[in-house]
């Protein structure tokens, strides 16, 4: 008999240290349903085994290419610790993830997470699964898998981290970019009632101090709570895009998803060389919260634009005469859409009026 089998019953456990491994599996057992009702056509089996397996239907693509993203909610997930709610972070897990992938012009397909917890809390984590499930439905995106780790010891009991990573698939030779973007594009941006998932660690520095805050209105005459608003959840956009790419199909030339960076680190990733993006900020709406954090903590207009949103979650680049077709089809997909600037001969800058 090997002397591994000689030990008796009796000594140090796992659990002991602080891993549960019966907790990881009634967990499992209780987020089954969950993941199958995100599932699409492509996806074999269930949750379980050692990989997640995805059919990619050859058939509708000539020449596919395999698009990825990967991403966290950073410290969103502060406010959710605080408030012991985590649905909401699983909406904008997905929305970080497959709004990134439409960018290149791809269809999500499927994603997967990856959660570690200092302690396994059953009813915490079934919480964030249904909320990335939520999410997974709301843009057709299978979750086809992901990974709970338990790190006693090194994490607080309480602690918790999630990342996600999502694939999707896009027809070579249909990539969205600043390859596509002309002089005249316009640029129509995506209403974004909160801050996303995005410039978390100044927001909290300005606007919370104690607890007690995230119970107060949000700011003077706000229906919310600060940590009503804090937390919620991302829209979003990847069906939006999608839906213009099948009614304008080619006359959508680039996608810039605004997270970290604000508008004017992400805006730039889609020009070429030779063009400016000129946006006017009174175009769309600026929610009370991002002027909140302007007041309160006597944060620059440059810092703003830089670090958050400021109201504009997506912006996509179209043809001119695609205008309101895109706009249309935006907004039938349940977003906010408006024109909020165009494109200009220039030198590769976001300009801001």
């Amino acid at each position: 008999m090997s002397r591994l089998l000689d030990q008796p019953e009796g000594g140090l456990t796992y659990a002991e240290v602080g891993v549960s491994i019966e907790a990881g599996d009634d967990f499992v057992q209780r987020i089954k349903d969950v993941v199958a009702s995100t599932a699409r056509p492509e996806v074999l089996g269930g949750i379980g085994g050692f990989g997640g397996l995805f059919h990619l239907n050859s058939g509708r693509y000539h020449d596919p290419v395999i698009v990825s993203s990967a991403d966290g909610v950073g410290t969103k997930l502060e406010i959710a610790r605080h408030l012991g709610r985590y649905g909401t972070v699983g909406i904008d897990l997905v929305a970080m993830l497959v709004d990134d992938l439409v960018c290149s012009g791809a269809e999500p397909l499927f994603m997967l997470d990856y959660v570690a917890v200092g302690q396994i809390n059953l009813e915490r984590l079934v919480d964030l699964v249904a909320g990335i499930a939520e999410g997974c439905r709301q843009c057709g995106t299978a979750l086809l898998g992901g990974e709970t780790a338990e790190h006693a010891g090194v994490m607080r009991p309480d602690d918790l981290d999630v990342a996600g990573f999502a694939v999707g698939v896009v027809e070579r030779g249909d990539e969205l970019g600043a390859h596509r973007l002309k002089k005249g594009d316009a640029l129509i941006g995506f209403g974004s009632p909160g801050l996303r998932s995005n410039g978390y660690s100044l927001a909290r520095r300005v606007l919370v101090t104690t607890d007690d805050d995230l119970h107060a209105p949000a700011f003077e005459g706000a229906e919310r709570s600060l940590g009503e608003e804090l937390l919620l959840p991302s829209v979003i956009y990847a069906p939006a895009v999608m839906a213009i790419a099948t009614l304008i199909g080619h006359g959508l030339h680039a996608a810039a998803h605004i997270t970290g960076g604000g508008i004017v680190g992400n805006v730039v990733r889609v020009l070429p060389p030779s063009l400016d993006a000129v946006i006017h900020m009174d175009s769309f709406e600026t929610p009370e919260i991002f002027y909140e954090i302007q007041r309160r903590g006597l944060v620059s207009a440059y810092e703003m634009v830089r670090v958050f949103n400021c109201g504009l979650g997506m912006v996509v680049c179209v043809d001119a005469d695609d205008v309101d077709d895109a706009i249309n089809a935006a907004r039938s997909a349940g977003v906010v859409a408006s024109v909020v600037g165009h494109a200009r001969p220039g030198s590769g800058q976001v300009v801001l009026t």
